[in-house]
């Protein structure tokens, strides 16, 4: 049904990668670690000289055409998008990056035409309005996380032509709420109280869903949902007040749309990634038996809570953050970032995270710390603050371009996003730095 025509990978697993360049044919590889292009190159050999590449089972083998060839190699922190410059139109991308280093391969996918099978958030987060200015036609994007990809479905019940997945953009829509659901992660129902001395063992112990550790602790933050609403705004041209969490530990319907005459269209499935990336490479078509069903005869209980915005106050960071700024949104993710590598490290506490989110964003001001415009306001001199932005902001600028700061047009820019990033992971270390655990 499909034909892979690159993956791109930091290089961390040269050997898994070399087992699926060779099991799907691969014919280009992207690294972004040029360090690992040995390792993986000697592993794709390996694979070569075998002729025949295990597939799932390690006793099941399937034989390999054109087994003498070994995958061309793009190396680099670009890698990736230079491997999406080589798609057409009529392909399919798939972004399943984590971070907000995935934003540059969405703005170069979206260039080529192709259409873009979004699991990156932190591109839509970090650079919405880039996302948004990049795309060559109207429903070039196909969410692929899975609440989006449910409100993705259930929009299709009505009239909602309005959003970066709608192939019709004429403003009319007949929606009034989007529902957007969680698990509740591993701490549902915990107090403030309860948290203080959480480790990252328990934080990574997550009830419903097998992810990478980052976006596990995004998800007993609950910066996960923060993130996922910041996303639904921007996908789906929908206020933030207009965008509803709801706990939902059985992760069942994976989000829902209230439309205005009162009806509720909701998506229900397994928890299973291959459905929502399934359709992300094959919509408007469905492809056959990707998951199990429900079985509908049998009895079951779905449990829906309000959110404790008290305990996990992300989602209200974000909805602050989307009215802030365009460069909010960014600056919270990246001091997110930096704040759960500290956590998983043992040098923040996990009520630290989001302490660290909030001290970030409220000392940050898109003019003066990413170039929004010519003008420089200077924090007081002799405070924590104002001494630490000195050096933070020399750096930035010595970065920089002189044409990307001084822009007297207040529209964000790549350059815009990328300062202000920075600006948030060196303030963020700062304020981490001075935390006793």
């Amino acid at each position: 049904r499909f034909q892979v025509a690159g993956i791109a990978a930091a290089g961390g697993n040269c050997d898994l990668l070399a087992r699926q360049a060779a099991e799907f044919h691969v014919p280009h590889i992207a690294i972004a670690h040029e360090d690992r292009v040995d390792d993986f190159r000697a592993a794709a050999r390996a694979y070569i000289a075998d002729s025949r590449v295990s597939v799932g089972n390690p006793e099941e083998k399937l034989p390999r055409d054109n087994a003498d060839v070994c995958p061309e190699i793009l190396a680099g922190s670009d890698a990736a998008e230079k491997l999406v410059g080589h798609a057409q139109p009529e392909d399919v991308i798939l972004n399943g990056i984590t971070g907000s280093i995935g934003l540059a391969p969405t703005l170069a996918s979206l260039h080529t035409g192709a259409t873009l099978a979004l699991a990156n958030k932190e591109s839509l987060v970090a650079g919405g309005a880039l996302v948004q200015g990049a795309m060559v036609r109207p429903g070039q994007i196909v969410p692929v996380d899975s609440e989006h990809s449910a409100i993705f479905q259930a929009l299709q019940s009505g009239c909602h032509h309005r959003g970066l997945t709608s192939p019709i953009c004429d403003g009319r829509s007949n929606v009034r709420r989007i529902i957007l659901t969680a698990s509740g992660g591993p701490f549902r129902g915990y107090t403030r109280a309860d948290l203080m001395h959480v480790t990252p063992e328990q934080a990574l112990n997550h009830p419903t869903w097998n992810m990478g550790p980052v976006v596990t602790i995004n998800s007993a933050t609950l910066m996960n949902k923060a993130l996922e609403l910041i996303e639904a705004a921007y996908l789906f041209d929908v206020p933030a007040e207009d965008i509803v969490p709801v706990v939902h530990p059985q992760s069942a319907i994976h989000s829902a749309v209230e439309f205005i005459d009162g009806s509720t269209i909701a998506q229900a499935s397994p928890p299973d990634m291959r459905l929502p990336i399934a359709v992300g490479l094959s919509w408007p078509e469905r492809l056959t038996s990707i998951t199990p069903s429900f079985d509908w005869a049998a009895a079951r209980e779905w449990i829906f809570e309000p959110l404790d915005y008290e305990t996990f106050p992300a989602v209200a960071m974000a909805r602050d953050a989307l009215h802030a700024s365009p460069l909010h949104p960014a600056v919270m993710n990246a001091a997110n970032e930096q704040a759960v590598q500290a956590f998983l490290q043992g040098r923040l506490s996990f009520l630290g995270i989001m302490d660290a989110v909030r001290e970030v964003l409220s000392h940050f001001d898109p003019r003066r710390d990413a170039g929004m415009s010519a003008q420089t306001i200077t924090p007081e001199k002799g405070s924590i603050h104002g001494d630490m932005h000195d050096g933070i902001q020399s750096g930035i600028r010595g970065g920089m371009k002189q044409s990307d700061t001084s822009s007297h047009t207040g529209q964000c820019t790549y350059a815009h996003v990328e300062a202000a990033q920075e600006w948030a992971r060196r303030y963020a270390d700062y304020f981490i730095s001075s935390v006793q655990i």
